[in-house]
């Protein structure tokens, strides 16, 4: 990561390629796991869990990188924390006021966020060291990569359970008169499971690691 001097255009093209593929919160540092578990049954809550996490990452980085310089060593989680936990605060009466339904379908893994390690960890090891510029960088590459996983997870569970992607028909079913019985293991816990272990077994065979 950058310090605190001129931002290149090489270290912001790294910060994105690290958030996306290199240091995929989901795919390669196995961070998030509570969420990419339990919401990724249908692509909406994914991709709603995804934006949240995208919104309360990108602010909590700014207010971190901010007041980098004004930390304290044994204060440091404490108002990382406070911080985080404002914007999750946010998020969730945004979904409660406009998006009840999806709110309900999240339960509590939206005020759930505070706690996420990939929150904390970016706070730590990204925008408490670095400017303004890579912070955002990095709370976008980092926020788009954890969606991206979780949207391609429950892409793969929706279609095998319902045959439809975003609620989109793609396999005919049985009860349509197709030929395609939907896999109903797939929209549970042991769906997600398996799913994700497949995913990252890819993961691993592709980067040879």
């Amino acid at each position: 990561m950058a310090g605190q001097g001129q931002v290149t255009a090489g270290v912001l093209k790294d910060t994105v390629i690290a958030g996306l593929w290199r240091e995929n919160p989901v795919l390669r540092l196995l961070l998030g796991m509570c969420p990419t578990l339990a919401v990724t049954a249908a692509v909406k809550p994914a991709l709603t869990m995804g934006c949240c996490v995208i919104f309360v990452l990108i602010c909590s980085n700014v207010i971190v990188s901010l007041m980098r310089n004004m930390l304290k060593p044994h204060l440091r989680i404490l108002m990382f924390t406070l911080t985080i936990a404002t914007f999750v605060t946010v998020a969730d009466l945004f979904l409660k006021a406009y998006v009840p339904a999806m709110s309900e379908t999240l339960g509590p893994y939206v005020p759930l966020i505070i706690v996420n390690c990939i929150i904390i960890c970016r706070a730590e090891a990204c925008a408490s060291k670095n400017g303004l510029v890579v912070s955002v960088v990095d709370a976008v590459a980092m926020g788009a990569g954890f969606t991206a996983a979780l949207c391609v997870l429950a892409s793969i569970r929706e279609l095998f359970s319902t045959g439809a992607i975003f609620e989109v028909p793609v396999l005919r079913t049985a009860e349509a008169g197709g030929w395609y019985t939907p896999w109903a293991a797939m929209a549970m816990p042991v769906g997600a499971f398996v799913t994700l272990g497949l995913m990252l077994g890819l993961v691993k065979k592709v980067t040879k690691q």
